[in-house]
């Protein structure tokens, strides 16, 4: 079972959850916009059997802190921060969409600090066409200022975040949901191309893959890490 727990960084509370123990390097998930650390419940508890494993709460979703302010960058940020406050020196870090932009900015960053690398339908960071997000109604999980300000940035990018891609040096899972995702084929292949050690699978269940198929997603994600 895990734990739920919290940590300060850069003056935010973030909450995670932490599982599992053993030899094998630790794993940080990293979840969607709008979703939350529990989104990984049934990949944590897999891959937890012979590894710590830890599933984070980004700001502005769940029970981690809404701050003011908000970007991928700051996320980035965040999750070196909780590296540090962990003690965790080197990790494998598995991201989903959004979570997976903030893995590679992370690993970009400090390219010492990540050993393998996941990223689940997680699109380039090229410009892309925009459309105004439709607020859900009724209480949300997640603070509806964060989206607003994370979709544009994500709709726009730095270009340094591309140019980064080629400062990573751990070696890269990049999975594609295949032709039901919203996202473009071209995406994944540039994201592969730009990697230096980084190799394209796809898994053709749309953009939730270790939603929609669980256990194919765990064992895919299980092989690469122990490979």
């Amino acid at each position: 079972m895990a734990e739920h727990l919290t940590v300060t960084v850069n003056g935010v509370r973030l909450a995670y959850e932490a599982a599992g123990a053993g030899a094998a390097p630790p794993v940080v998930l990293l979840h969607a916009l709008g979703e939350r650390a529990a989104d990984w419940a049934r990949v944590r508890d897999a891959l937890a059997q012979d590894r710590p494993v830890y599933a984070l709460d980004l700001r502005g979703h769940g029970l981690s802190d809404r701050p003011a302010q908000y970007s991928p960058e700051l996320m980035r940020d965040d999750v070196l921060g909780f590296l540090d406050a962990l003690g965790l020196d080197r990790v494998d870090l598995v991201g989903h969409s959004l979570g997976g932009v903030v893995a590679y900015l992370v690993a970009a960053e400090q390219p010492h600090r990540v050993g393998r690398l996941v990223l689940e339908d997680a699109p380039a960071p090229l410009p892309r066409e925009s459309a105004a997000p439709v607020r859900p109604e009724g209480e949300l999980d997640f603070d509806w200022a964060m989206v607003l300000a994370v979709r544009a940035e994500l709709d726009r990018p730095d270009p340094a975040w591309l140019a980064g891609l080629e400062r990573i040096t751990a070696s890269t899972l990049v999975i594609y949901g295949g032709p039901t995702s919203h996202l473009a084929a071209a995406s994944f292949d540039e994201i592969t191309a730009r990697i230096p050690d980084a190799r394209l699978i796809t898994l053709p269940y749309g953009h939730l893959i270790h939603a929609a198929a669980p256990e194919e997603f765990t064992s895919t994600v299980a092989a690469f890490l122990t490979a």
